[in-house]
């Protein structure tokens, strides 16, 4: 049996549990349990820590119960007074399907070029004393379909993991941040928003890089418009077509789109973001069938959008100026939102990098972050 085939159906028996409990039962399955735990020693694993393959309960954006798999990296040594603290990673656009997990990952793997990149930041944390999480999301090597960008159940996972996190190993603390980029970084704001799932845990801050999700209705729009600098957003459309099918059932993906632009949604339902972009593209007016509703699809994205959102704890939003996935524009609109509504907030741009040379580029100004805000210090660029 190959190692993906294991891991699903690892999944799947733990979502046979949880969907076989009796009445008597279901108060034993809580939002934060840990399921199962194995050790990880794939590409997925970090080298500084000991890694282990988790599945954990949580909640969708509609408060029923999920299965959600992912890591927990653990330093070596003895933790410090309090326990090791943690952060919670919140992964970028990956894909739709289970073999885009980023806990599924290896070296020859779909996502790797993503994942090994960006694991090689998630080390350093290790290496300074910290303990790392990174939920898969809901449906991305579990079973059911991955409510791409649904920003609630995005945030309950991130949450969920680091309680599950503590199950596993009595070594980790309660103080934690979260940290995501691109849809992660979206994640990490809906986290900042929500009110804390577990009071014995202490969310101090968050860090979202390149968050996508501004204006992400007017993508609908511009595809049906024919406007030529839509192209660019075709390899997102049929991710979020298929997410927000998971949330809404009367989004229909195959009703969506035209046989023209069929190979896009095919390619999203069995491969990785890597290979939607290799896909040809197709002229923005020819992607959507004439007679295709879009109502539920905006609404669906609507919500999703960041700029919603009144956060409750620090943020750290970082940017970068040749981003070409995530608007530089959008992201100084969002900065301004958090701004008007009086967010503890530090804005952080850096020239010439693009949507994944951020990581690396802010990784000083990061770990000063965090660092600030676990000492209880005051962070923030709005004007007061």
């Amino acid at each position: 049996m190959t190692d993906r085939a294991r891991r699903w159906l690892v999944g799947a028996a733990a979502a046979a549990l949880l969907a076989g409990c009796t009445p008597a039962a279901e108060p034993e399955l809580r939002a934060g349990q840990l399921l199962t735990a194995e050790p990880l020693t794939t590409a997925a694993a970090l080298p500084s820590g000991d890694t282990r393959l988790i599945t954990y309960v949580s909640d969708d954006s509609r408060g029923r119960p999920i299965v959600v798999s992912g890591t927990v990296s653990v330093p070596k040594g003895e933790p410090p007074d309090g326990g090791w603290p943690v952060v919670s990673w919140a992964h970028g656009t990956t894909g739709y399907a289970d073999t885009c997990a980023p806990s599924a990952d290896t070296a020859d793997g779909l996502v790797h070029d993503y994942v090994g990149l960006v694991n090689r930041m998630l080390d350093t944390w290790v290496a300074r004393g910290y303990a790392v999480v990174q939920t898969d999301y809901q449906g991305l090597g579990t079973p059911g379909g991955h409510p791409y960008v649904d920003g609630v159940s995005e945030a309950n996972t991130v949450a969920d993991i680091v309680r599950a996190a503590r199950g596993l190993d009595s070594s980790i603390g309660t103080e934690w941040v979260a940290i995501g980029h691109s849809q992660g970084g979206q994640a990490v704001l809906f986290t900042a928003a929500a009110e804390q799932r577990d009071p014995a845990l202490s969310l101090l801050g968050v860090v979202s890089m390149a968050p996508g999700g501004v204006g992400l209705n007017q993508a609908v729009d511009l595809i049906r418009a024919g406007r030529p600098e839509a192209t660019a957003a075709q390899r997102f459309l049929p991710l979020l077509v298929l997410g927000g099918a998971v949330v809404d059932p009367s989004i229909d993906p195959d009703q969506i789109f035209t046989d023209q632009a069929r190979s896009l949604l095919t390619t999203a339902r069995t491969a990785c973001v890597a290979q939607v972009n290799a896909v040809p593209p197709v002229p923005p007016g020819q992607v959507f069938a004439p007679d295709a509703e879009l109502g539920a699809l905006r609404a669906y994205l609507d919500r999703q959008d960041p700029i919603r959102l009144s956060p409750r704890v620090p943020v750290m939003l970082v940017q970068g100026t040749a981003d070409a996935a995530v608007s530089p524009a959008g992201v100084d609109e969002l900065a301004k939102a958090m701004c008007a509504k009086d967010a503890a907030l530090d804005y952080r741009v850096y020239d010439g990098h693009d949507h994944r040379g951020v990581i690396a580029a802010s990784l000083p100004d990061v770990e000063r972050f965090v660092d600030t805000v676990r000492a209880g210090g005051s962070t923030g660029t709005c004007p007061r």
